[in-house]
């Protein structure tokens, strides 16, 4: 049982955004409401000339948000619930509106009082100071903050406690030796989690057409398809950010996803803007020296990406077939960047693989529900229902894929182009055995949700890519 206020005790005062929370409560309201309704952008400019006390409330007001949704820091959490059980009062003294403020305190149920920004008092840096010495003196209390905007409060506190401090707040607490509760986390390492370096490999995807038309001895095309392969990963990497500030509060519910980068708060959303901006202006850059169709396929792949992102990734079926079609997309750039023909039966092929492994994407998601089949799959269109019936599809998809490759190795277009066509037929056997093992480790459960990642990293799928590259070379080279 918590212990009553101890009067010999100093108050504990805590700052919201960035100490007790690993985000900034306003940009990601703010985020919110754009992305929910893009012309609010013009309102938010308006709230802006009121003052920023006004745009917090504001966009508070406008916000649908539910306070558990928060990243709270465990440590900070768990610092302040020890201290309450000692009889300290607890003061959230936070610079956001009202109702955010009221909504962290009612959810947290640890503090005894909260103060916070009004409709015409930004309640943030000397604002703040001010206050708490009024109502507690100089050195009348002790303070938890994390910026810049800290500092002036830090001077007047009793004791001041650092977490994730910025770089002022960080060169305040050396110069004091004050107490740091949570390191700063973020740098390098969040930086390309972030953006999925490792997802880059996806775009590998591109070299196929180069492959298959046997021009990988072409430095011209190879260094294309690689300045290509470049462009394309920057595009994705500029979605995936884009993705992530969207998503945050569906994230932050997942068991994995809440450790992203941006959902966790290790990078911050005016960083992940600046971040994305970069990304794609490179992106752009790098394209504009290419052929000018692989300019035109990226800026498809762009839109459709986005698209997918914040509205067919909800739809029934329209979603695995999207995603079907991204991965397609890419072989279509490939193709582009190397000036190279593009044949049907590759597409056709790319549409049933890619379906299949979007499938298995599916099907390992709604394994979290198949205990409740009235349930519905968060920000999806899927029930637990659906289950057995998308296992189904992929794997009908699988044999699909493997049916139109062997159609493939029967056809005109690969006597002319092989000169052992025979050397090709064992690739049809290898594509199902890869598939059906994919679907097999998913019905397990031994299957994370990105099938394609899986693919790249498991030395089985590694080794049947190797010996299906040497058959292919065989068979265009090696006469029977």
């Amino acid at each position: 049982m918590d212990r009553t206020p101890d009067p010999d005790k100093l108050p504990l005062c805590v700052d919201l955004d960035g100490t007790l929370v690993a985000t900034d409560t306003l940009w990601e309201g703010l985020l919110g409401i754009i992305l929910r309704n893009p012309l609010m952008v013009f309102a938010a400019i308006g709230w802006l000339m009121r003052g920023k006390a006004a745009l917090k409330t504001a966009v508070a007001e406008q916000s649908d948000r539910d306070p558990a949704t928060w990243p709270y820091r465990p440590e900070v959490l768990e610092f302040l619930e020890n201290e309450r059980r000692t009889g300290r009062t607890i003061i959230l003294a936070t610079g956001a509106p009202k109702k955010v403020a009221h909504g962290v305190a009612g959810h947290l149920g640890i503090f005894h009082a909260v103060l916070h920004s009004s409709d015409t008092i930004n309640l943030t840096a000397s604002r703040k100071r001010d206050v708490l010495v009024q109502k507690f003196g100089v050195g009348g209390f002790d303070y938890v903050g994390d910026s810049s905007d800290d500092v002036a409060v830090f001077e007047a506190a009793n004791e001041a406690i650092v977490v994730a401090p910025d770089r002022a707040a960080n060169r305040w607490q050396r110069n004091h030796d004050a107490k740091c509760l949570v390191k700063p986390k973020g740098g390098l390492r969040s930086v390309l989690k972030g953006i999925r370096v490792h997802q880059w490999l996806k775009n590998s995807l591109l070299a196929v057409p180069l492959i298959l038309n046997h021009e990988v001895f072409n430095v011209v095309m190879v260094l294309t398809v690689v300045a290509a392969f470049v462009s394309f990963s920057f595009a994705a990497s500029f979605v995936y950010v884009l993705n992530d500030l969207a998503d945050l509060e569906n994230d932050r519910r997942h068991v994995r996803k809440r450790l992203r980068p941006f959902a966790s708060g290790q990078l911050s959303i005016p960083f992940g803007l600046f971040l994305g901006a970069s990304l794609l202006i490179v992106s752009l850059g790098i394209a504009l020296l290419l052929p000018p169709l692989f300019l035109g396929v990226l800026l498809l792949y762009i839109a459709a990406t986005t698209a997918y992102s914040f509205v067919l990734k909800s739809k029934l079926l329209v979603d695995v077939f999207a995603l079907a079609g991204l991965f397609t997309l890419r072989i279509i750039a490939g193709a582009a960047a190397a000036s190279v023909e593009l044949s049907f039966w590759l597409l056709a092929f790319s549409i049933f693989f890619f379906l299949s492994l979007a499938l298995v994407k599916r099907y390992v998601e709604l394994q979290e529900l198949a205990g409740d089949e009235g349930s519905k799959q968060l920000g999806r269109g899927y029930y637990a229902v659906d289950f057995e019936m998308i296992g189904q599809a992929g794997i009908s998809s699988a044999f699909g894929s493997a049916l139109v490759l062997a159609l493939y190795v029967h056809s005109d277009e690969v006597s002319e182009m092989y000169a052992s066509p025979a050397l090709l037929w064992p690739l049809c056997p290898l594509i199902l055995y890869m598939l059906l093992r994919i679907w097999m480790l998913a019905r397990r459960g031994q299957m994370e949700d990105d099938p394609v990642v899986f693919l790249i990293s498991d030395w089985r799928s590694q080794l049947v890519t190797v010996v299906g590259a040497v058959l292919v070379l065989f068979g265009a080279v090696v006469s029977l």
